[in-house]
């Protein structure tokens, strides 16, 4: 399609979008005080922040009732004192407070994180979403993997709270959210303003200075946090991070106004995985390195605005992205110039959202309307791959410049048939569509599509305590347009076989959620979903690949029991069986898709401004290769954090893997050459977890 008509329909999108909000605003009733809900979707009340300040009062998200509000057992609200007491090394590991995901790395740095949920490899951040804000922060045709949900930038203590949904029968859910999504919701108000310093025994430190102040009618909340030190491995990480955060929100009319604007710059030097050969040689030791030219620099800019109703909100907002990572996974395939690649990323990107909400009747039964819209445009200038030594390009593998544009309309109806008895009927449409401009004639062009995606969940309270659900749907992935164009591998000239725009995937859930009281609830669910194909990053193309046809079935369970107003526990377990569907029996395995994850802790608040908080995470075996001949062995990590408040200053000791665990923190089998090695090697490559370290938390308030 042409770029012009590409442009008119975005417009057209955008047009609507602007249009949707008002014309709900006008029935709309008084102005919204509390954050938007998930993704900036549907606005949901949030307890009155002096209670989270209160010394005697402790708010729990996940205490928050969900029975009769919530469309399946795979959804949840995790924030307020959930947040503050977990002690955590890396602000992607929030998406841990999700009962069954786990937050890994091979590398490290700001290079983002490894997700695993659902029986997924979710690599960086294929078939799962992030929202801060409302604003969508995964990345279309990025060059390491379409769908990059880089975390690094978030600031923990600014997020007041994680709402999650899981499966794929959300109406409001797109493009990589088959797996589920979270979105980050950041404070309007801080408890308190704040200097901070973090420092740790492994010589990596955090200053930061955060607070907000009534500004006019409004409030303007601004932090800035930088980081930096070289970290527990004998590489120095030279890590240089620097973060800054403004936040304005104000009533507007019978609206409120947000204003929001990030700021990212990070440098650093990584340590990939290793060969374990290597280390069993003694040639390194378990926290080595073998090319110390890894690592990148990452830079990112997001601006935001939005207007939200009770029923309705509208957003926009612009991002500008740069990326340099540089990387070496086989090392001396080539033994004279290595085999480092550097990726490059240089991407604009702009799109507005919106969504109404309507209570009305329908043939005399209760009924709920919503409907959205969205629109989003990535101009990447470019999007390549290069061969190089100690960071200094030798060679183009793939130089790519691309435009995307994706729009989609979604709506759904929930009908209380009774009072206990309520449906809900979903429906989006997306269309997307890309151009890519490259050297190499055959793989350069455009294409577009558009998806059709039906949801339905059901939805019958037994009784006040006890409600059961189920839901099915379709849903999707995009494949990188860079992929979809490529006619002939740039590396080989060998033809391939070009994958579609759009990866279905189909499933549901059955699930139960239990709340006999206000201090404990428990939620369960068993969960299939099949995917036309997964993503697969191939570093010597520098695309991601699809694979063949998979499926995946398991079952999920969470509690959570806080029998005291100083106490509370939760707990977790999530197992999942994943199986390419077309294989033979002894070669179905997909490789690297956990079999289990677990997590428990408690939270000890006795009052007198102490706070404390012990968890354990279990990420279970997986298997590396579609025979399961070589397995992942689990991993098992303990934490632990306790604090003291004594009014205008806090004081904290963190102890991260405090038992001290040599497990693995990521590992693959892939063919790798070291230098006097006369050909490639298979063997286990990993990343080591990060030993015991120690964790000084300062705070003074003003």
């Amino acid at each position: 399609m042409k770029a012009w008509t590409r442009y008119l329909m975005g417009g057209a999108s955008a047009l609507v979008l602007s249009a949707l909000a008002p014309a709900f605003a006008q029935t709309a009733d008084a102005p919204q005080t509390v954050q938007a809900g998930p993704s900036a979707d549907e606005p949901q009340s949030a307890p009155d922040q002096s209670a989270q300040s209160s010394e005697t009062v402790t708010i729990f998200g996940r205490a928050i009732e969900q029975i009769g509000t919530a469309q399946s057992a795979s959804e949840g609200i995790v924030g307020y004192a959930d947040l503050s007491t977990r002690p955590i090394s890396r602000a992607a590991e929030l998406v841990e407070v999700i009962p069954g995901m786990i937050a890994t790395e091979h590398s490290s740095g700001g290079k983002a994180n490894q997700y695993f949920l659902r029986g997924f490899n979710l690599d960086h951040g294929t078939d799962f979403g992030g929202f801060i804000d409302g604003v969508p922060i995964n990345q279309r045709s990025h060059p390491h993997m379409s769908g990059y949900l880089d975390l690094n930038f978030l600031m923990a203590d600014l997020v007041e709270r994680v709402e999650f949904k899981k499966g794929i029968q959300y109406a409001e859910n797109g493009d990589y959210t088959s797996a589920g999504s979270a979105s980050f919701v950041l404070y309007d108000k801080l408890p308190a303003n704040y200097v901070g310093l973090r420092i740790d025994g492994e010589g990596e430190y955090r200053a930061t200075v955060a607070g907000s102040w009534d500004v006019g009618e409004g409030t303007l909340l601004a932090a800035v946090a930088h980081e930096g030190g070289d970290g527990s491995f004998d590489l120095p990480a030279e890590l240089n991070k620097t973060t800054a955060y403004l936040k304005y929100t104000q009533p507007l009319g019978n609206a409120k106004l947000r204003l929001g604007f990030i700021g990212y710059s990070n440098d650093w030097v990584a340590i990939d995985q290793i060969p374990l050969r290597a280390v069993e040689a003694g040639d390194i030791g378990r926290f080595g390195f073998i090319d110390p030219t890894n690592g990148g620099e990452s830079r990112r800019y997001i601006a935001s605005a939005g207007l939200e109703w009770d029923n309705a909100s509208v957003l926009g907002y612009v991002q500008k992205s740069e990326l340099n990572l540089f990387h070496n996974f086989t090392y001396f395939l080539d033994p004279v110039l290595g085999d480092q690649v550097e990726q490059v990323e240089d991407r604009n990107a702009a799109g507005l959202r919106a969504r109404i909400k309507r209570d009305f009747e329908l043939f005399g039964v209760k009924a709920e309307g919503r409907v959205g819209a969205d629109t989003h445009f990535d101009w990447l200038d470019e999007s390549s791959l290069y061969k190089t030594t100690a960071r200094v390009r030798t060679s183009a593998i793939s130089e790519n410049a691309v435009d995307v544009m994706s729009a989609d309309v979604w709506s759904d109806i929930t009908l209380h048939w009774t009072d206990r008895f309520r449906t809900t009927i979903g429906l989006r449409a997306d269309y997307i569509d890309g151009e890519v401009e490259t050297p190499v004639a055959a793989n350069a062009g455009s294409d577009s599509g558009v998806q059709w995606n039906p949801k339905i969940n059901v939805a019958y309270t037994i009784n006040d305590n006890l409600e059961v659900y189920a839901g099915a749907g379709y849903g999707f992935h995009s494949n990188n347009i860079i992929g979809v164009m490529q006619t002939v591998d740039p590396v080989s000239g060998d033809p391939v076989d070009s994958p579609t725009v759009f990866s279905e995937s189909r499933g549901g859930e059955f699930g139960v959620r239990w709340e006999p009281n206000s201090t404990f609830n428990l939620s369960a669910a068993a969960f299939v979903l099949e995917f036309d194909s997964e993503l697969i990053y191939v570093g010597d193309a520098g695309i991601s690949e699809p694979s063949d046809p998979t499926r995946r079935h398991g079952f999920e369970v969470a509690a959570f029991w806080n029998p005291v107003d100083w106490l509370a526990f939760d707990a977790s377990y999530a197992y999942s069986q994943s199986r390419f569907e077309d294989a033979p029996s002894n070669l179905d395995r997909v490789p690297n898709t956990v079999e289990g994850v677990a997590a428990a802790g408690v939270t000890w608040l006795p009052g007198d401004g102490w706070e404390g908080s012990l968890r354990v995470r279990y990420l279970g075996p997986a298997p590396l290769l579609e025979d399961n001949s070589i397995r992942a062995p689990s991993t098992t990590l303990v934490n632990a954090g306790i604090s003291k408040d004594f009014g205008r200053f806090e004081i904290g000791l963190d102890a991260l893997n405090l038992l001290d665990s040599d497990d693995y923190d990521m590992v693959y089998f892939y063919e790798s050459q070291l230098q006097g090695e006369a050909n490639p090697v298979e063997d286990i490559h990993f990343h080591p977890t990060h030993p015991r370290t120690f964790v000084l938390n300062l705070k003074a308030k003003f």
